[in-house]
């Protein structure tokens, strides 16, 4: 199978896991048979400094010719004295937009070898394996009109939904959930909010479609407590914008490191953007210190969602299993008895257990 696979590296710590992902792609490339191809082009405070926009034309050129893009990070503290409209961040939100990228999906799964380092307890934590699927196009984020009034002393920001956006988000929740567990918590404000009110009834229209999927509607602060205090409870998580990006920063603390979480974001044709959701990091930026697992793990997703290759990704995902089990890692994970490696040494294990171990032996010792 043939693949074309924009890389757009960003900043800080973005080129070293880009780099990361790049290999394991290609080794994934060499033992399935398949041919990748890749070309890199600029975003963030990257394309600021050499195209003076965060997010330049090639760029969205050649992301609406590819079959997926993966993206390193954006931002860091260079550019933050910069006006609004020229934030490296514009450049993450505006391909968003460019490529209809209306569905964000961020799994959270506990590692058994980092459960010691979750600010939970062990026993809370344990069974967490959840997805959050988040609306990313919509709502207060992107909603006009946003401005100051009576010289600055009123501000208005505007939360618009159009039906059809809630309800390609929920069709998205429910279908992800049919290869889960089964259970959809919709999450919003509706005993406040209008837009949370037509959400809920998107929700019930929309469940009659899929009744093999059990579904409940939980208010946004009860969801953020029950993250907390019970995680394992949860499977499938959909919700706005807004309460998507709090609810996922919230979750992602849960497994004990950043550097392990991945994420995705889909259109309706079934092209993704792949990115780690850690920052930019840009005090360790050129030091080799970046764990490259979220990545590595956003691949295993790229190879899942775009290319549909399940095999392919279950292999990805084991051999980053196998890594962990040898004790392997990068120093922003506290794994008791392990031994510390660069970056590029824990990708480059990554690659050497795809390359080497057995399929089937290394699949399912990654879901026993």
């Amino acid at each position: 199978m043939e693949k074309h696979i924009v890389l757009l590296p960003g900043d800080g710590i973005g080129p070293e896991v880009t780099k990361a992902a790049k290999n394991v792609l290609q080794a994934i490339a060499d033992r399935y048979h398949h041919s990748f191809t890749f070309e890199s082009h600029d975003i963030g405070g990257a394309a600021i400094d050499h195209h003076e926009t965060p997010l330049p034309e090639d760029t969205v050129k050649a992301a609406k010719k590819a079959d997926a893009i993966f993206l390193g990070a954006v931002g860091g503290p260079k550019w933050d004295q910069l006006p609004g409209h020229m934030r490296p961040e514009k450049g993450l939100l505006g391909i968003r937009k460019q490529l209809g990228l209306f569905a964000n999906l961020r799994p959270v799964k506990a590692f058994q070898q980092l459960l010691h380092a979750s600010p939970l307890k062990q026993e809370v934590v344990a069974a967490s394996d959840l997805l959050i699927v988040r609306e990313l196009t919509g709502g207060l984020y992107f909603g006009e009109p946003r401005e100051r009034r009576n010289n600055g002393k009123t501000v208005v920001d505007t939360l618009a939904y159009e039906r059809s956006e809630i309800e390609r988000i929920v069709d998205q929740a429910f279908q992800s959930a049919q290869v889960r567990r089964k259970h959809v918590t919709s999450v919003d404000k509706a005993n406040v909010l209008e837009s949370s009110r037509l959400w809920r009834e998107v929700v019930e229209e929309k469940k009659h479609q899929y009744p093999d999927v059990t579904v409940e509607h939980m208010l946004v602060d009860a969801a953020a407590m029950k993250l907390v205090t019970n995680p394992a409870y949860f499977d499938v998580i959909v919700t706005e914008n807004m309460f998507g990006d709090i609810l996922s920063d919230e979750a992602s603390v849960l497994t004990g490191s950043l550097g392990m979480l991945p994420s995705a974001s889909l259109n309706e044709r079934g092209v993704g953007l792949y990115e780690p959701v850690h920052g930019s990091a840009p005090d360790i930026a050129g030091q080799d210190k970046a764990n490259p697992l979220a990545s590595i793990l956003s691949v295993a997703m790229m190879l899942k969602h775009s290319f549909g290759m399940e095999e392919e990704a279950e292999q990805l995902e084991a051999a980053v299993q196998e890594v962990l089990d040898e004790g392997y890692h990068t120093a922003d994970i506290d794994l008791v008895g392990g031994t510390v490696v660069s970056g590029s040494e824990l990708a480059r294990r990554v690659v050497d257990q795809i390359s080497t171990s057995d399929t089937t032996e290394n699949i399912m010792r990654c879901y026993v």
